[in-house]
Order: C-alpha cells, then structure tokens, then sequence
C-alpha cells in the first residue's frame, strides 16, 4: 500500500530566498516559491496555449439580420431595447446564470416537513434572475397590451437574444404569452386576467392570482394514452352548481412549468373536448389540487420543470364554449409554435457565434481555423442556415403582430407558414448544432463548453408543440380546408417573383406538386414550401452573396448532404463577414 506524504507549507518566518537563489531549481521535496512562475517548476509539463478566451462578454444582438429584420416588421423602434438586451444577454453574469440554472435543476416537494400536500418546485436563484428579466422585459405576454404596431415582433426579437442565456425559461414565457388569445374567448375570465397576465412584474409565490402583480400561465393538453391526439383525452369536467364552473378528475402526461399560477387545461366536457382554465391557488387562498406525480427526467431543458400532474375534484373555469377546446386553444398553439422557430434560431445563432469565436482564436497546422478554407466553408454554410431561420422567424412575427391588428391576408398566411416554418426550422436545428459543436473538436464535447446543453436542447424544439409529422400533416390541412393560406403563401412567393430563376423554377415545382401530395409526401412538400419561402426572403432582403448561396445550395441542388460544402464560387468572406463581423 502506497504511503500519503504531507509537505508541510513553507512557515511565514522562514526567510524569502534570495534573487540569485530564486534562479535555481528547486529540489522536488522543497515546496515552490510563491513568485517562481509554474512553468519554470521541475514538474511543470506545459503552459496553456492556443485556446479560446472565453466568449462573454459580447452582444448577443450584434447580428446585422435580426436587426435588419426588426426595424422591416415594423419593430425599430424597439431597437436601443433590443441592443440593450443584446449586452445583456452576452455577459458574463447572464451567461452563468443560465449555466446555473441547468446544473442546479429544479427540485420537486410534494409535501411540507409536517406532511401537508404542497406539490411546489423549487428552483436555483438564477432561474429566477433568468425570469425576472424575461418578464421585465416583456417577453410574456407584454405585447398584447401594447398598442404600438410591431409590438409581437420587438418580443420575438427579445426572445432572439435572451435565448442566448439558456432555453428553459423560455417555456414559461412563451405560454404566458400565448395564454392571452386564447383566453379572450371567455371575456369575463380574460378581463381578471389579462392585465396580470401581460404584467412585467415576476413574482414566483404561489398566492391568490388577484393578490399578485403578474402571473405566470401554463397549458395542460396531452395524456399518456394520445398524447398529440388530445380528442382520445380522459380527463373529465364534471359541472358544479355555478355557471361555469366545472370540477375535474384525470390525469396529464406532460404539462412543463407546473409552477405557473393559472393553466388552461382540456378535458371532456358534457357537451365534448372543451378548454378549462385552472388556477393553482383557489380565490379563497386554498390550494386547488394539483397533484404533481414526478418530474421527467429530460434529454435536455433541464432547468425547467415539465410534470405529470394529477386532478381529482379540481376546481376550473370553462373557457370558450363547450366541445370547442381545440379550437379555443389553437391560438395558444399557434403562438407557441413561433417560439419555437425563435427558440430554434436563437440556438443557430448562438451556436454559431460559440464556434466562430473559437475558430478566430484557435489554431491547427500552421494557420487559424478561420482562415482555413474548408472551415470557413462549414462557418459559412451555417451562417447561411442561421439567417435564413433568423429572416423567417421574423416574418412569421411580423405576420402575428398583423394578424392580432385584422390583417386577414397576414392571418392567411400565419396559418400556413407557422406550421411550414416550425417544420423546417426546427428540423435543422440538431444537425446544425451537431455541426457547430464539432467546429469545436474535443473542447466542444465536454460540459465545460456549454455546446452539448445546446445540443440536448435542439431536438426538443422538433417535439414540442406537435412533431414533424403533425405540423406536416397540419399544412395539408390547412391547404384543404383554408385554401386563401395557400393563395397567402403564393403571394409571398410572388414579391419575389423574377430575382432568381432557381426560385422561381422552385415555386413553380410546388403549384405542381400541390394537387399530388398525400399524407406519404407531406413532408417533402412541406420541406420544399419552406425553402423557397427562406429564399424568397432572402432574395428580397439580404446581401446578393448570402441569397445566391442559398438558392445555389438549397433550391439549385449544388450542395452535399452535409453542412460545409458549399460550391466553388461563393462568396465566403461576404458571408461571414456579415454573420461575424469584425471576427474574421
């Protein structure tokens, strides 16, 4: 058995070697001297060099298409805020607050210490820093009483540079803010609630939602036995004595955020599937039950809780008429399915500039990786992915701010290209981050880096809100039963019309294809409808580089099937210069 030696720390009254003797080596038993430089230590074995300082502080908002995109949907006025948040968003302190929040994850106390049911979670300080500035910053539901046009799309561009602290904060937000259409369709519920609901004030106690400043929203829809199937649901709404009132028994499979202080909730009414709104805390401060079985134990979004709760004589508000809950809700939905698109972008971008950062300052076979040319080639390619997920997210804000303002046409074409763009976006959203990651190396792979959080997170943004093949399938019926969405999208089309023959060869492709599709094609129509709805934006708006490699690549099939091989020609410098600047 090996021997534990203790060398004992050099006493304060020992006299300090001598310059002269400084210059020696020491013997290996002698303990060093505290102004003798490690490297010149016998046992020293390197010096760190030819790493990557570390990133933050920088401005999450210094991204010439998000800006470029806020001040055309009518948003700059919100500029100074976005940039403001920007810096905010990319210091040092936010950015530990998000690394916090996911490795201190949310813990969950059924009962008190006297054995009293509390059913709370709680959460690490900097979750709730986290909160408190989304909220402040009006990135729940803020926009809906905000008359300013453009409202929708300030929050959205909000969400594009918060995001870069971490994702999971961002669930709650994001049902907040949608929670307000759909409660309109009850008036005497959404007038208690709205004004708290739209608040910028956080307050994380769980009290009477009237005793509060602000509130929190969440939505309890799916069931373990259908899950995106939610007319199979078995929650049950029992009516009470008084109008409106119901009681409910059953169960949820995945409801995230259960401390929210109100929820809407769809069971079966009487009269069918119908939208409930469930507060957590009873207007006599009794606890409403709520019980919370467990938390799931996630491959990603880990600093937010999502939950199994369980109703058993639970108090609710109908909300909207009886036997219309899916349609009462779906405008929560659609609000939901834009964030995440935004969350999506938000991971690209912020992925993105995570390995541009690296390139600059790393290097390999006698040159930095910037200035190698097949990294520059994979940079490049992911710049482009990312402003075209970037573009896109803002026009589908921009279409939402219309939409609440009576734009019909604008509402036409929210209703298809929401569901095209939460296709396509969020599909990307995993290989890219992969592919950023891997720019990276070995350094990319270990938790310290941050990138594997990133990447844990992309797939959920697929999943949430309806899978590939719901959204998919959502677009054929959108296409058959609202056939002004598709006249919508081919308008959009159209203000591109003659910029670019590989664009106009696409949508001419897809008028064909349209009257073909079935359910087995549903994806590939959808995938094709959402890239040339990215080309068109970006033929009408960015750089002629930026736009020409991506027709090039994604419409003129002169790409490979992995990110980095864009085609000999194009325009690299142009193109990372603007989605790095001052980087390269």
């Amino acid at each position: 058995m090996a021997r534990m030696v203790s060398i004992p720390a050099q006493s304060q009254s020992q006299p300090q070697p001598s310059p002269q003797s400084q210059s020696q080596p020491q013997s290996p038993s002698e303990p060093p001297s505290p102004s003798q430089p490690l490297s010149a230590l016998p046992y020293a074995t390197h010096d760190v060099t030819n790493q990557a300082p570390p990133l933050a502080p920088y401005d999450a908002s210094a991204d010439p298409a998000l800006l470029e995109g806020l001040r055309r949907e009518g948003a700059g006025w919100a500029e100074d805020d976005i940039r403001r948040l920007g810096a905010s968003a990319g210091s040092a302190e936010a950015q530990e607050w998000g690394e916090l929040a996911n490795r201190h994850e949310p813990v969950l106390r059924t009962h008190d210490r006297y054995g009293h049911r509390v059913d709370e979670v709680e959460f690490h300080p900097s979750w709730h820093h986290l909160m408190r500035t989304a909220v402040a910053e009006g990135l729940a539901g803020a926009p809906w009483a905000d008359d300013r046009p453009g409202a929708h799309v300030a929050r959205t561009a909000g969400g594009l540079v918060w995001g870069h602290t971490e994702a999971g904060h961002g669930c709650p937000t994001s049902m907040t803010y949608a929670a307000v259409p759909a409660l309109r369709a009850q008036p005497d519920l959404a007038k208690v609630y709205e004004p708290l609901l739209t608040s910028r004030e956080y307050d994380p106690e769980l009290r009477v939602p009237t005793e509060k400043p602000g509130l929190l929203a969440g939505m309890g829809m799916t069931e373990k036995q259908g899950g995106s199937d939610v007319r199979t649901n078995t929650t049950t709404a029992t009516p009470t004595g008084e109008p409106g009132v119901y009681t409910l028994r059953g169960h949820k499979w995945f409801t995230s955020a259960p401390m929210c202080d109100v929820f809407l909730v769809l069971a079966q009414a009487p009269g069918g599937l119908s939208c409930f709104l469930v507060p957590r805390v009873l207007p006599d401060g009794s606890r409403n039950t709520f019980r919370i079985q467990r938390l799931k134990d996630k491959l990603g979004n880990r600093s937010n809780a999502s939950s199994e709760p369980e109703f058993d004589r639970t108090v609710a508000w109908l909300v909207g008429p009886e036997g219309r809950g899916v349609k009462t809700i779906i405008e929560m939905v659609n609000c939901t399915r834009l964030d995440c698109v935004m969350s999506s972008a938000t991971l690209m971008r912020k992925t993105l500039v995570e390995a541009g950062h690296h390139a600059r300052h790393r290097s390999a076979f006698g040159a930095r990786l910037i200035d190698q040319p097949l990294m520059r080639n994979v940079l490049a390619d992911l710049a482009l992915e990312s402003e075209a997920a970037t573009t896109l997210t803002l026009r589908l804000a921009g279409a939402a701010d219309r939409a609440a303002r009576g734009d019909a046409g604008e509402r036409a074409f929210r209703r298809i290209a929401t569901a095209v763009g939460k296709y396509w976006v969020t599909k990307r959203g995993p290989a890219f981050t992969a592919e950023a990651l891997e720019c990276l190396g070995g350094n990319g792979y270990v938790e310290d880096s941050g990138m594997p959080r990133h990447y844990r997170e992309a797939p959920l943004l697929s999943i949430w809100e309806g899978s590939g093949n719901v959204n998919a399938l959502d677009v054929l019926r959108a296409l058959g039963r609202e056939p002004d969405s598709a006249d919508a999208l081919f308008s959009e089309f159209a203000l591109a019309r003659g910029a670019d023959a590989r664009l106009d060869t696409a949508v001419a492709a897809l008028k064909d294809q349209l009257a073909e599709t079935d359910q087995v094609g549903a994806r590939r129509l959808v995938e094709r409808m959402a890239l040339a709805l990215q080309a068109s934006l970006l033929v009408r708006h960015a750089p002629h580089p930026v736009a020409d490699a991506f027709c090039a690549t994604r419409l003129g099939g002169d790409w490979g099937h992995a990110f980095g091989t864009l085609p000999a020609g194009t325009d690299l410098d142009a193109v990372l210069e603007r989605a790095l600047p001052g980087r390269n």
